[in-house]
């Protein structure tokens, strides 16, 4: 099939017809999309976008996120991308190409790109092709459980574990209440992060960061509060692109926690997501090396084996992505910011989600 590639930057391609092509697509995804980019510009970064045409329409594009580095360097980083189909490699090659030279004038280092294809897939072997080689980590998680909101609900209900099932019930007996928050409930959300932070032993962004995340995607963003006696005691932020809703951010108290506030707020987001018309809920992020039939019984409860835990008891499917791979512009330049990347992983991680 021929394809003619037209070069056009964030500038040229209207953000609506970018991210209704984002949409439409099965490998699109939330951070491909203008809102994302808009956000991240926020936070250090520049984005601009490219789309290959055919025919008058979409049909393959990037958002690349650029981050500056000294003397005039950067880094460019395609998250959760190319949007673009991983068996057609002549569309890719044409695609790459305008990338390529995107991110040579902007004084890239190296491209990084994380697409958003469902493994096992053909599109490592082009990439590898076309020259990238894959990375040493990936900065976003390799996996996800992605549940089919579709069904009734009590037919949603009947495809969790059982003591989920309970879990969410119980909640609303012992009084816990979910309502969508507003701007003026973030001061209570960057508590609630802290808090989750020092229990589980993370690092959470700068003030406003979370905020400016749910403001830039608008009315397709929710911000949902779990409380008992007015008492805010968890809280999460799900957005929806196209016709999947993804839990983004969650934080909770260590209070009440008998009251199972996270269980009933999954639900509360599974409901929205389901009454937005979407088709999918994906819970954004498990361990990449679980088993493809979901189960654990082999592995501990620390680290995000319990983030896991907690996810898989909701029910889903296990869908596993790529490797971050990776195509240097300067030999030297690439391994030097390797070291800096293997000195300082946690901020660079941070950088780039």
């Amino acid at each position: 099939m021929g394809h003619t590639a037209t070069f056009d930057t964030h500038s040229s391609i209207v953000a609506p017809a970018w991210d209704a092509f984002v949409a439409d697509q099965r490998w699109g995804n939330f951070l491909q999309t203008a809102a994302w980019g808009r956000f991240k510009e926020q936070w250090g970064w520049r984005a601009k976008r490219i789309a290959v045409e055919h025919r008058g329409r979409f049909v393959a594009g990037a958002q690349v996120l650029f981050r500056p580095l000294p003397l005039g360097r950067s880094v460019a980083y395609v998250p959760r991308g190319p949007v673009a189909p991983p068996d057609d490699p002549v569309l890719l090659r044409a695609l790459l190409e305008e990338v390529h030279l995107m991110a040579r004038a902007a004084g890239a280092l190296l491209l990084t790109v994380e697409p958003n294809w469902a493994l096992p897939t053909e599109g490592e072997a082009c990439l590898q092709r076309l020259g990238f080689r894959q990375g040493a980590e990936a900065m976003q998680a390799g996996a996800t459980l992605i549940l089919d909101v579709r069904p009734p609900e009590e037919d949603l209900l009947k495809q969790m574990h059982p003591k989920w099932r309970y879990n969410i019930r119980l909640s609303a007996r012992k009084g816990v209440a979910v309502r969508e928050g507003v701007a003026q409930d973030f001061p209570t959300f960057e508590r609630l992060m802290r808090i989750t932070a020092e229990r589980d032993k993370f690092d959470i962004r700068a003030c406003g960061y979370y905020e400016s995340a749910w403001r830039a995607f608008g009315d397709d963003a929710r911000l949902l509060i779990a409380e008992y006696g007015g008492k805010p005691l968890a809280a999460i932020i799900v957005v929806r692109v196209g016709k999947t809703a993804t839990y983004l951010y969650g934080a909770s108290s260590s209070e009440e926690r008998h009251r199972m506030p996270n269980h009933a707020l999954q639900w509360a987001a599974i409901r929205w997501a389901k009454r937005s018309g979407c088709e999918c809920y994906d819970l954004w992020g498990i361990p990449s090396d679980v088993p493809a039939d979901g189960s654990v019984e082999e592995y501990g409860e620390g680290g995000l084996w319990g983030v896991y835990r907690f996810k898989r008891g909701f029910g889903g499917r296990v869908v596993k992505y790529p490797a971050a791979y990776d195509f240097p512009y300067s030999r030297l330049g690439y391994l030097a910011y390797k070291q800096y990347q293997a000195r300082h992983r946690g901020r660079v991680e941070a950088d780039l989600g």
